[in-house]
């Protein structure tokens, strides 16, 4: 999540429609200066017992971060605690019970992306065998309960914990309990944008399925393939979802905003403090009305937190974020962003992409998101069939796409071999949560403590 530096009370007020399209308009770039940022997250255990380490204790979660230190990253705090830090490589943060999380540089090609991963893990790794901390690569905690686990001193984390429980079951468990890989990618105009936009959403699911790893809830299996994709179907209805009207005629700029203005506020951010705003409007902000800052009106920044707190399968700022893979290992944190920049940044493959999915009712599209946490490539396609059925041919389009660019490394080669472990994985047929399922039922004879030495960095 995000994470803020700086208050918003010296932005510019917000004044103008204008004002709220601003964000999404500015991340326009011609072609040649799309960028790729990639975010993935960790779960941090004391190898002792396994035990989800607190901020404060001797090795914690503070320790690991200002470890980082050695190796040139400068500490950011809030409230007078570190909470994040920042370097070359982007921004190493800490997600509400403990997770690490780099949020990547903009790289201009996934060898670049891959190099930036292996130093983090270089690091961390290095930090955590001094304090015998490991680092575990799933989508969810796969043994502990929400109460076994600790929580960060970040204000905004407050808030959403007090707020999770009012509008839905399971997002405390989004929060606490799971990891993600995600990538951010650039549009060179409204028209660009709302196309990838519909192709990410309409493939999101067969992401979700080639990545699901979080078959185990508190040291069983859950009955879903990727548990963390259904924790997002009851976290909060009004800021999560395949947003429907990215599809319908006329969709762009002032639609999503209108979206956003729909979407309850969390918080206000003021002389280095969060508000609690949650469930109010921003358009009600906007008005001067807002009950936790009766008479203010809201500013520029202000707004890009707001934006910040929405969490659809795709989400816009002033770029698109693909939001839909369960945390993994190495190969896999370079996989993804492999898969969307083949698709979306070549024209020939996002047509091909575009052209496989277009005639895709909504119902289809939401019955096949639905499916995919338990069923993964297992799930009824669209039309007939399984998602398995057209997991080749995109994967075909992205390497397409990938050959097109004709990024290469120092040895010459392109980028098409990041995606390898999902071509193995559709080749098998079998995704990465069905592998654990396999361990646990096989050779670990159901002990779930088996899976750190077997899934960790």
């Amino acid at each position: 999540m995000s994470t803020r530096t700086a208050s918003g009370g010296d932005d510019p007020l917000i004044e103008s429609r204008d004002q709220l399209v601003a964000p999404m308009a500015a991340g326009e770039k011609p072609s040649e200066n799309w960028r790729i940022g990639t975010e993935h997250e960790k779960l941090v255990y004391c190898t002792k017992d396994h035990h989800a380490p607190s901020y404060d204790e001797p090795c914690g979660i503070r320790a690991i971060l200002m470890a980082l230190t050695e190796f040139g990253w400068e500490p950011i705090e809030e409230g007078g605690k570190v909470i994040a830090m920042k370097g070359a490589d982007g921004t190493v943060s800490l997600e509400p019970a403990g997770q690490l999380e780099l949020s990547g540089a903009p790289l201009e090609n996934l060898h670049d992306t891959c190099c930036e991963t292996s130093r983090h893990l270089e690091q961390v790794k290095a930090i955590g065998q001094r304090c015998g901390v490991g680092f575990l690569g799933l989508g969810m905690w796969p043994d502990k309960t929400r109460e076994e686990l600790p929580i960060m001193p970040k204000g905004r984390y407050d808030i959403m914990l007090r707020h999770m429980p009012r509008v839905g079951n399971l997002g405390l468990d989004m929060m606490l309990r799971t990891c993600t890989i995600q990538v951010n990618l650039d549009y060179s105009s409204e028209s660009d944008m709302v196309k990838k936009f519909r192709v990410g959403l309409a493939l999101q699911p067969l992401a979700t399925a080639l990545f699901a790893n979080s078959p185990f809830t508190e040291g069983k299996p859950n009955g879903y393939l990727s548990y963390r994709s259904h924790i997002w179907s009851d976290t909060d209805p009004a800021r999560t979802g395949m947003l429907p009207f990215v599809f319908e005629d006329g969709f762009g700029y002032e639609r999503y905003v209108d979206y956003m203005l729909d979407v309850p506020m969390y918080f206000v951010f003021r002389d280095g403090k969060y508000i609690d705003a949650a469930g109010q409007s921003f358009r009600d902000f906007l008005k001067g009305e807002l009950p936790a800052l009766p008479g203010e009106l809201p500013t520029e920044g202000d707004w890009q937190d707001h934006l910040s707190t929405a969490f659809p399968e795709v989400r816009l700022k002033s770029f698109l974020e693909m939001r839909g893979a369960d945390g993994g290992p190495w190969d896999r944190i370079c996989a993804l962003p492999a898969f969307w920049v083949g698709l979306l940044y070549d024209d020939t493959a996002l047509n091909a992409a575009w052209d496989l999915v277009k005639d895709w009712s909504m119902d289809e599209r939401e019955a096949l998101r639905n499916a995919v946490p338990k069923l993964a490539l297992s799930a009824p396609l669209p039309g007939g069939g399984k998602l398995a059925d057209i997991a080749g041919q995109v994967l075909d389009i992205a390497s397409a796409g990938l050959t097109a660019r004709n990024r290469l490394n120092s040895s010459g080669d392109n980028e098409t071999g990041f995606l390898v472990p999902l071509r193995e994985i559709v080749e098998k047929g079998r995704v990465p949560a069905q592998n654990l399922l396999d361990k646990y039922h096989g050779e670990w004879g159901g002990d779930l403590s088996r899976i750190y030495e077997a899934k960790s960095f």
